[in-house]
């Protein structure tokens, strides 16, 4: 968005850009400033705020993130060591110094690396941003979520999944207020997880459309990277991925399709169910208006065996041909073995939340009960953060509780405020 009629400032073209190529970046950050004080005051969004920055500041207002604060720290020693190096952008972390860490240093700014929960896993490059950045806790094992430090590249880039550049007064926190950063998200190249943001921070020479372009190239050449490491599916292997997702992506002999709603969900019944279903079952479980007639349901199915072929998709009973891994039966695992940190690292969020199929209702709401009970038991404070800062833990009273709990008497303020506020909404 361009500033006001008159004002001679050139609109942008790409509304992720923070500052298009040869404009001013002292008048901007002017403009920027004057912009944030108003929506401080009154929660009103002034020109020249883009559209991406106004709804981020939104979405940092609703979830009560402190405009005077600074990112908690929560993985450090130990246990971020041991957490970053099983984490799969590991791997790649080879390339990203080789194609970011002599421009980060030359050009005095950091390249940093966070998980799909907006925490930073590495930072590096020139020594005196790192310990500029490191007075606003912009270090390894903090918590850069939009949810809890508010708008920043990193942490936008994943609540948005796409990548964006943030300038001065844009980020909503004030101590964030003279630096730029650019970020793009990174993707698990099989399953399209989410699987966290690289990013590029630093002064006002970053506040240009090309750091936007050559940070979205790096996270592109992570993703084939990641491929080129993954190892080959074994013959007639078939997986399925459901979380986080509207509609499943099915990888089956060495080929990737995503499938329509409907299919998502018969094939997520399917894999619960190896021993078959009847067409009278299925009915019952897909559909909850009961007037749909079987010849629907046979239609379907027969589309279904068309992209599938009749050697996956059997009849009489329909059943999958053979077994199906699917990313809700890992977390699943996971969960009966123990290993909680590993299930809430690997659930990318609910099970096709979109659906209302009455069979995929029960699944989603079964894995997520399961789940939320073992974090609260676990009351570890920065797993029941990865829930209670994601889109679909902001209104769950019972974590937030534990929350509350489970931090450090220092740290409690803002959890205790969310559980008042949740309190008040669903007592009324």
């Amino acid at each position: 968005m361009g500033r006001a009629p008159g004002s001679g400032e050139a609109e942008l073209t790409d509304t992720w850009v923070a500052l298009e190529a040869g404009a001013d970046p002292a008048r901007r950050r002017r403009a920027l400033r004057g912009a944030y004080e108003s929506f401080a005051a009154a929660g009103r969004v002034e020109r020249p705020v883009r559209p991406v920055v106004a709804e981020s500041w939104r979405r940092s207002a609703r979830a009560r993130v402190s405009r005077e604060g600074t990112a908690r720290v929560e993985l450090s020693d130990d246990g971020l060591a041991a957490y970053r190096d099983g984490h799969p952008l590991a791997r790649v972390m080879p390339l990203f110094r080789e194609l970011m860490g002599a421009y980060a240093m030359d050009g005095e700014h950091l390249l940093a690396v966070c998980d799909a929960h907006g925490r930073l896993l590495w930072v590096e490059g020139h020594a005196t941003p790192r310990r500029e950045a490191g007075l606003m806790n912009f270090v390894p094992g903090a918590r850069w979520a939009e949810a809890a430090t508010g708008t920043n590249a990193p942490g936008t880039a994943i609540a948005v999944d796409r990548p964006v550049q943030v300038f001065a007064a844009e980020h909503f926190q004030r101590p964030v207020h003279p630096w730029t950063c650019a970020a793009a998200p990174v993707h698990d190249p099989g399953t399209g997880r989410l699987l966290g943001a690289v990013d590029i921070t630093g002064g006002d020479r970053l506040a240009h459309p090309h750091s936007l372009a050559f940070v979205s190239a790096v996270a592109r050449a992570a993703e084939s990277q990641l491929a080129l490491l993954a190892p080959p599916p074994s013959a007639g292997s078939v997986r399925l991925s459901v979380l986080g997702r509207d509609t499943a992506l099915l990888v089956a002999g060495g080929r990737t399709c995503g499938l329509s709603r409907r299919h998502s969900e018969i094939l997520t019944l399917l894999a619960q169910r190896p021993e078959g279903v009847t067409g009278d079952e299925l009915l019952v479980e897909l559909y909850e208006d009961e007037t749909v007639t079987p010849v629907t349901l046979r239609a379907e199915l027969s589309r279904l065996r068309g992209l599938l072929g009749p050697e996956l998709l059997r009849s009489r009973p329909y059943r999958l041909a053979g077994p199906v891994d699917t990313d809700f039966a890992g977390v699943a695992r996971l969960l009966a073995s123990g290993a909680v940190t590993s299930a809430m690292n690997t659930y990318a969020g609910p099970l096709l939340p979109g659906s209302r199929a009455p069979a995929v209702v029960r699944l989603r709401r079964r894995l997520a009960d399961q789940l939320r009970e073992a974090l609260i038991a676990r009351r570890d404070p920065g797993l029941l953060a990865d829930w209670a800062y994601s889109p679909w833990g902001e209104d769950d009273l019972p974590v937030w509780r534990a929350l509350a709990t489970a931090l450090p008497a220092r740290q409690r303020s803002s959890a205790v405020s969310r559980v008042r506020e949740l309190d008040s909404w669903q007592g009324s």
